[in-house]
């Protein structure tokens, strides 16, 4: 009989639940530690790529949120004045990248997730932290006021502001500030019908989104400085800074109660670490490589690591002279850390791309990308390449397979799946 294996996942957001289901479906006795008192998370809606939806074919859920997919027909790119910028057909993603984006409020992901665990192995209002990440002759230990647990692989998931990922990297600077604060509200608004887009402000967007449930999601971006609130309230805010933007905003906005309101600045990891695991840790999700928000990819990441890691960790994915799990992690850094670091540098750039300033460059970028979709509507598609089609290195999934130099089948990196890519992004 096989000797069990525990693993430990500090965090219960999306990248911890994800990792614990598929570790737990290969067979491991999985633990979650999540310091919330539930695992009813803190924000409001995430967009899943038809990357994420395939890394969740390997848990049997990709088309469970699939048929959650609310956007149809044509979405795009506005201004304040509601002006379209661009189109985005959604069957026209569908069809190139074989699939959807879905968006759907992260409860229904997270309750999606932990349905695929055991009860006992969900643990909240549990305060973790890293005693010891362990090495090839000695297992991890993670120390809770209950005591210390023993681990041959701890799973750390907890978040931009990592305190494992302080231990394990004590000289990286850690996150940085990404210039902008973001609101998000998801909230019925009766009686409105509206097209899935986003606007371009001087300094500022907004995105408004129909979810499959009725209620509509919106969010918005203003460049300010770190730690600034508003004198009132966060509602209050929203109507001075976009309340003579287009319809819908002014009915999204009248229907917002203000404490429907969450407000966050935005920080992110300018410098990648130098791997995403040591000893017997490994980091997922922005505890690895935390990214603004601008390319909708987070989330979507923090998924793709938590199944390529427990891939990783798979019966026979190791060298047979050599410890399993942490040559598994190794492969799980080459295979990660150059997509992500990838990913994150772009979000960057189309931060600084959609916040612009200056009125001259406004006018040059709107121009730009109002000429470009009319001259060509799909080359907008070109942009989610390296990203949307990226696939699990393992079936099952939809339409795939094993991607040639897997780094645990005796290859390089993923290579293929490590090209820039540059998505005109649906949150």
């Amino acid at each position: 009989m096989a000797q069990s294996r525990r693993a430990v996942v500090i965090g219960g957001g999306i990248g911890g639940l994800t990792a614990a289901a598929a570790l737990h479906r290969d067979g491991w006795d999985v633990t979650v530690l999540e310091r919330a008192p539930s695992l009813e998370p803190v924000g409001a809606a995430i967009s899943l790529a038809p990357n994420s939806l395939r890394a969740l074919d390997v848990l049997g859920l990709g088309d469970e949120i699939r048929d959650l997919a609310a956007w149809q027909g044509d979405g795009g790119l506005r201004t304040p004045s509601g002006r379209w910028l661009s189109r985005t057909d959604a069957d026209a993603v569908a069809a190139r990248f074989g699939g959807p984006l879905v968006l759907l409020h992260r409860a229904t992901l997270i309750n999606s997730l932990a349905a695929q665990l055991p009860p006992q192995a969900l643990r909240t209002g549990i305060d973790a932290a890293m005693a010891d990440p362990g090495d090839t002759d000695r297992p991890a230990r993670v120390s809770t006021p209950d005591g210390e647990l023993e681990a041959d692989l701890v799973v750390a998931a907890d978040g931009i502001q990592s305190a494992v990922r302080r231990v394990l990297f004590p000289e990286h600077p850690g996150t940085v500030y990404s210039g902008f604060t973001t609101w998000r509200v998801v909230i019925p608004v009766p009686g409105v019908e509206f097209a899935s887009h986003e606007s371009w402000g001087r300094g500022r967007i907004w995105g408004s989104h129909p979810l499959k449930d009725g209620r509509v999601y919106a969010y918005a971006a203003a460049l300010t400085p770190a730690g600034q609130r508003a004198p009132d309230d966060e509602k209050a805010e929203l109507l001075r800074r976009y309340g003579d933007w287009h319809d819908p905003i002014p009915a999204i906005l009248a229907a917002a109660r203000p404490e429907d309101v969450l407000r966050h600045d935005v920080h992110h990891i300018a410098d990648p670490l130098p791997a995403y695991h040591r000893g017997r840790v490994a980091l997922v999700g922005d505890a690895a490589h935390a990214m603004p928000p601008t390319l909708g990819q987070g989330g979507n990441q923090a998924i793709e690591d938590a199944i390529v890691l427990a891939l990783t960790q798979a019966p026979g994915s190791a060298r047979a002279d050599g410890n399993p799990v942490c040559d598994g992690l190794a492969a799980y850094t080459a295979a990660r850390l150059p997509r992500t670091t990838t990913i994150a540098r772009q979000a960057v750039r189309i931060g600084r791309l959609n916040m612009m300033t200056s009125r001259a460059g406004i006018a040059v970028r709107n121009t730009a990308l109002a000429a470009l979709s009319k001259a060509a509507p799909l080359l907008f598609l070109r942009s989610f390449e390296g990203i949307a089609d990226w696939r699990p290195p393992q079936a099952p999934y939809a339409a795939g397979k094993t991607p040639a130099g897997s780094p645990w089948t005796g290859g390089q990196p993923l290579e293929e799946n490590n090209r820039e890519g540059r998505l005109h992004r649906t949150r």
